[in-house]
């Protein structure tokens, strides 16, 4: 019987393989590409997706984000404050996330490899511990992890969709 840690591993697992694919090959050209000058790029969204997924997992889990002890903000050199995760953005904003693919899809690798060791640790109590109790409902463990999951999965289908927009222009 599958347990929650197994579902998690494998939804995570998923956005993993998607983040690589939608990179895969693109030139940074394409990885900005914008239908419109409020629009998100695939570059931004990648970025935005790993950059959730690294603050909440990090937080939830009581460690530094990858973000900043694993040296890739000196990596990606962006003109944005150090904590900037994308959330609340202005579309200016938004256009100046650029990377290159192979270093879009190794930050993404290494988030996801502090997600997994993370999620390792889990126990089936662990899931219930309130994590954020500015909510009403105060927010679970568990909560908090398909939230991020969910966002995550919804951000890379949108850059799946853009790829195939930039591949038809």
């Amino acid at each position: 019987m599958a347990t929650a840690t197994d579902v998690l591993l494998d939804g995570y697992d998923r956005v993993r393989e998607t983040v690589a694919s939608v990179v895969s090959g693109l030139d940074e050209d394409a990885l900005t590409f914008r239908p419109d000058p409020a629009a998100n790029s695939i570059a931004w969204l990648v970025w935005h997706l790993t950059r959730v997924q690294d603050d909440h997992v990090a937080d939830v889990a009581g460690s530094e984000q990858v973000w900043t002890v694993g040296g890739w903000v000196e990596r990606f050199r962006l003109p944005l404050d150090v904590a900037a995760t994308g959330y609340g953005m202005s579309a200016e904003e938004v256009g100046l996330v650029r990377a290159p693919a192979e270093l879009l899809a190794a930050y993404h690798e290494a988030v996801h490899n502090a997600t997994v060791d993370y999620l390792k640790t889990l126990q089936p109590d662990d899931y219930e511990r309130i994590v954020d109790e500015r909510w009403d409902p105060p927010v679970s463990l568990m909560v908090r992890l398909v939230s991020v999951l969910d966002d995550a999965a919804q951000h890379v289908g949108q850059a799946s969709y853009l790829r195939g927009l930039v591949e038809r222009r």
